[in-house]
């Protein structure tokens, strides 16, 4: 099934159940889960209601369903408890640490690379992208994440893959010019990585088939910048730490409620030769971030060509079904200059 929020004025807005082609929705009863959290809070019972519902939505036989309008909605957790997000991709991982001249770690292959995001305030996947400056670096990020149930301390891969509950996709915006002298402090980001923003819905496992292997989207994903496409990169083929593993990975040491949201950063691919990656204009996948590109640029040219954003520039980050079919709606964002209290 597919799950909404739609924004009401509240914070945590209205829990939706939305039909397969995105087209209609329907509120979830009260009596059920007002909110994605509370549906998450009681998942064993809940999500068999949620699904009943959705079998009539899609059926077209969900009494009080409507058309759908994704600006009028939140991402799917508007807030969450908990935002922690990896770097499953290497060759990520390498291109964005050579642009900033900084060492790729031994342990690369073997232990995971995360950081804690903020999750008090997340963006909606149609709201603008605010920015002050221009010469921060304002940058995009498409990526994969998973929504858990509750985790317990030292949980196994194993049984970390049962605690997936939602996939979401994620725009993490990333303000590249504030990262090296913020990661120089030795104690991570904070200003760096403002407001995150997911899908329209965030889907079940079951909704992806065959693409979901237990614990990887086996999926391109389509990321569109000033309508032309950017890339298109496999997000299954080059992860080299699954979502399981990743979940396990924090929970080594704590619980995960459930309501986390863990991502496994950007989805990058190497060209066929083991390069950094080809653009699609020369046959390749493609990038999912401005950093990446910039980065080859450098490698190739000798000179970075590509400005990251600018005011005005727009994102869209986009996940098709093997039949053309969008799953999780698109996120979609103009970059806007900040100038008071929003």
């Amino acid at each position: 099934m597919k799950l909404a929020t739609l924004k009401n004025g509240s914070r945590d807005g209205r829990l939706l159940v939305v039909s397969r082609d995105l087209r209609r929705a329907v509120e979830a009863p009260e009596d059920v889960a007002s909110t994605l959290q509370a549906a998450l809070d009681d998942w064993d019972n809940v999500a068999p209601r949620l699904a009943e519902l959705s079998d009539a939505l899609n059926a077209g036989k969900a009494a009080g369903a409507f058309d759908l309008d994704v600006r009028q909605l939140h991402s799917p957790l508007p807030r969450a408890y908990q935002w922690v997000d990896g770097s499953a991709y290497i060759n990520h991982v390498k291109l964005v640490r050579m642009a900033r001249n900084a060492e790729i770690p031994e342990s690369l292959w073997t232990d995971p690379l995360m950081y804690q995001g903020a999750s008090d305030c997340f963006i909606g996947p149609t709201d603008p992208i605010y920015a002050v400056s221009e010469d921060w670096g304002i940058d995009f990020e498409g990526e994969i994440a998973v929504i858990t149930g509750d985790v317990p301390m030292g949980a196994t891969p194993e049984q970390c893959r049962d605690c997936i509950r939602l996939i979401v996709l994620v725009n993490d915006v990333s303000l590249r010019n504030l990262i090296p002298d913020e990661l120089a402090k030795g104690f991570g980001f904070v200003q760096s990585k403002p407001a995150s923003a997911f899908s329209p819905v965030a889907v079940t496992p079951d909704e992806l088939g065959d693409a979901w292997d237990g614990s990887r989207v086996r999926l391109p994903l389509t990321v569109h910048l000033n309508g032309e496409k950017f890339g298109e990169p496999m997000a299954g083929d080059e992860m080299v730490f699954d979502f399981a593993q990743l979940i396990s990975h924090v929970a080594k040491t704590r619980p995960l409620v459930a309501g986390s949201i863990v991502g496994a950063g950007t989805v990058s691919n190497p060209d066929e030769n083991g390069g950094p990656g080809k653009p699609i204009s020369e046959g390749g996948v493609g990038y999912s971030c401005l950093a990446e590109v910039r980065m080859v640029e450098k490698i190739l040219y000798g000179e970075i060509r590509t400005p990251f954003m600018r005011f005005g520039d727009r994102v869209r980050i986009e996940m098709f079904d093997k039949d053309g079919n969008s799953i999780f709606g698109a996120i979609d964002q103009e970059v806007v200059r900040y100038e008071g209290r929003t």
